[in-house]
């Protein structure tokens, strides 16, 4: 594609030595759909990407701000870009096999497929998002995020599982409004994160895709609160 996030350094082919006999990327034939790339969605891009995945699509609005920096997995110099060019950018100097398409004019314009991982920060938008998909054929599963400073929950569905699906939806039964007065803020009204949250929580997500391609039960929710040290899973 052309995209200024594109001048990356060129370094080689990724070598997942480390891994390979756990996981094998390959077996995630369908791209990754990742919507949001803050916090959670710049996290999981950059998690999937060191596990060898080649294949994504990433969403976002917004430009990297420098208060970013302390909780996203971005960089000083990327200050200023468009985030979905700022991943771009992070997925390439990781692996130079990554096939990468990036969105910028809303996912409905884009047909979704494969493995969606939700991530954006607008519990409305996601609802909407998937009760247009819930019986998109061509989505194979679907994960979702949420945090707040120390805790997290994560939930998971094989897209083919009814049942999976129906309690996936389920998960969603609540508004912008009711997450945003969930979540703790400053003083000066800034939403508050801390980045062993979002690394906790997403560590326990992709380990959940991980074993959904390996052909283990999908964990349906797994909650973990940092503060109380704990992780329930479903």
């Amino acid at each position: 594609m052309d995209t200024s996030a594109d001048t990356v350094t060129r370094t080689g082919r990724l070598d997942i030595t480390k891994h390979a006999e756990y996981f094998e990327p390959r077996d995630v034939k369908k791209p990754c759909h990742i919507i949001g790339c803050g916090a959670i969605g710049s996290t999981v891009a950059e998690t999937l990407a060191r596990l060898g995945i080649e294949k994504f699509v990433l969403y976002d609005f917004d430009k990297v701000e420098p208060h970013n920096i302390a909780n996203q997995m971005f960089y000083q110099r990327q200050v200023g870009m468009p985030k979905v060019h700022a991943v771009y950018q992070t997925i390439t100097e990781i692996n130079n096999d990554a096939k990468i398409r990036v969105v910028q004019t809303g996912w409905q314009e884009h047909p979704l497929a494969g493995h969606v991982f939700l991530a954006a920060d607008n519990a409305d938008v996601l609802k909407r998002l998937v009760e247009m998909n819930k019986d998109n054929p061509q989505i194979l599963s679907m994960w979702d995020f949420r945090m707040r400073l120390g805790d997290a929950q994560h939930y998971g569905a094989d897209w083919t599982n009814q049942k999976q699906k129906e309690a996936f939806i389920a998960s969603l039964q609540f508004t912008n409004e009711e997450a945003r007065a969930a979540s703790p803020v400053s003083a000066c009204g800034t939403t508050l994160s801390v980045i062993t949250t979002v690394r906790g929580i997403v560590s326990a997500g992709i380990a959940n895709f991980i074993g959904y391609i390996r052909g283990e039960p999908v964990k349906k929710m797994i909650l973990i609160d940092h503060i109380a040290f704990t992780l329930d899973a479903y």
